[in-house]
């Protein structure tokens, strides 16, 4: 059969650096950091990491209560970034409910406040009478996906990705599949989360968070540097209109690029630890999918969290197939690690960059540690014709995710 091609047609965001893409993108472009100390956290006990890069929560009311009532912090987030999304393509509101639109969206797990709260009310009484009717509906895993599906009347393809921080990502390629096979015209699809002490808590446990920048938030998380600790949570929402190439010219869409290959794969080989064998292996599928030559990529936008051991193997992987040719950045500085929702966030920042042909740089990149050299990182921001880009997404349980896009 022939494969249909995909496009991008609309972008919406809510972010630690802002609730617009226009605030998002002039953080980044000030070189601003949205990593801030959480005194709350303190009375955790054993808990090392004290920081994160939380979003701001607003104009949730405009959402009405009847709806509201089944949305968690992150699914608020997820509906906000859809309306920006649709609003941004210029998609009629009435072609939403043809069947012929759905949407996919991935989160590590359902509203993890929502969850704590369930055990809170409930325990230690053990009284189900203390749960809101409505409470199963912020938590379930899908929470994201079926919140926005509803507020919007969505009736074609629901699903959600749940792939910890590769969630997001996996969430535009199931789009990009679904689309490229004929299922469905336009998929809204993309990635949320919120942060809460249990989520940090989760790495914090594994020695995965940053710990020794807890009096100086806006120095970590240090994606590739030499003095790395780990990884700081943030939360937001990023979400992307994917519509077939046809349908978007038919209506003179707006088109921001076109999404020309895609992978996502196992390690097979450890629940925690980062592999290069297999991130070689996703990008170099990535990249056979969009029949595109390393040498072709002009911007590659990096998952590298500031982990010692995650950083380490990504950066050889990115060496192995590309050495330092390309132009090699990643976001986490400014925004901390949204988990599932980094992947849709920072595909839509390199879209940005490919439309203003400037890279943004690794903040907190000072001194570029040994075991991550010999790329090309951006420390600085780079005017630079960016036509075609790769992004990267490595999530706990082995799972890898590449995506590749061009200008059209």
């Amino acid at each position: 059969m022939q494969l249909k091609r995909v496009v991008i047609t609309g972008i919406g965001v809510v972010t630690p650096l802002g609730n617009s893409i226009g605030s998002f993108i002039e953080g980044l472009e000030t070189g601003r950091s949205a990593v801030r100390f959480m005194e709350e956290w303190t009375k955790y006990i054993g808990m090392r990491s004290h920081v994160a890069a939380p979003a701001e929560l607003k104009d949730e009311k405009k959402i009405p209560r009847q709806s509201r009532r089944s949305m968690g912090r992150m699914s608020i987030f997820a509906v906000q970034a859809a309306e920006q999304a649709l609003a941004d393509s210029e998609i009629a509101p009435a072609g939403l409910s043809s069947g012929r639109t759905g949407c996919v969206i991935g989160s590590t797990m359902g509203s993890s406040r929502s969850i704590n709260d369930v055990f809170e009310m409930m325990l230690p009484d053990r009284d189900l009478t203390k749960l809101p009717s409505t409470m199963f509906f912020q938590c379930m895993s899908h929470t994201a996906s079926a919140n926005v599906a509803q507020y919007l009347g969505l009736t074609g393809y629901i699903a959600a990705t749940a792939a910890a921080c590769a969630s997001g990502l996996q969430a535009v390629g199931a789009g990009y599949d679904l689309i490229r096979l004929g299922r469905q015209d336009i998929i809204l699809c993309g990635g949320a989360e919120e942060l809460h002490p249990t989520v940090t808590g989760s790495f914090d446990v594994l020695f995965a968070t940053s710990a020794k920048y807890n009096q100086t938030p806006q120095k970590t998380p240090r994606p590739f540097d030499k003095e790395r600790d780990g990884l700081v949570c943030g939360e937001g929402s990023g979400i992307l209109v994917l519509e077939e190439y046809e349908h978007a010219i038919k209506r003179n869409a707006k088109i921001y690029a076109e999404i020309t290959g895609y992978s996502t794969c196992g390690s097979g080989s450890h629940m925690s630890q980062s592999d290069k064998r297999s991130m070689i292996k996703c990008m170099n599928e990535a990249l056979q999918n969009a029949q595109m030559t390393p040498e072709k990529i002009d911007y590659i936008n990096a998952h590298a969290t500031g982990t010692p051991q995650g950083d380490t193997e990504e950066a050889g992987a990115i060496k192995e197939i590309f050495g330092d040719a390309v132009p090699v950045s990643s976001l986490k500085g400014h925004i901390g690690h949204t988990l599932g929702a980094s992947g849709a966030i920072e595909l839509i920042a390199s879209l940005l960059m490919m439309e203003k042909n400037i890279i943004y740089p690794t903040l907190n990149l000072d001194e570029v540690s040994p075991d991550c050299a010999g790329l090309n990182h951006i420390t600085k921001p780079v005017a630079k014709e960016v036509s075609t880009i790769l992004k990267n997404c490595f999530a706990f349980g082995g799972i890898n995710a590449s995506l590749v896009c061009r200008k059209i």
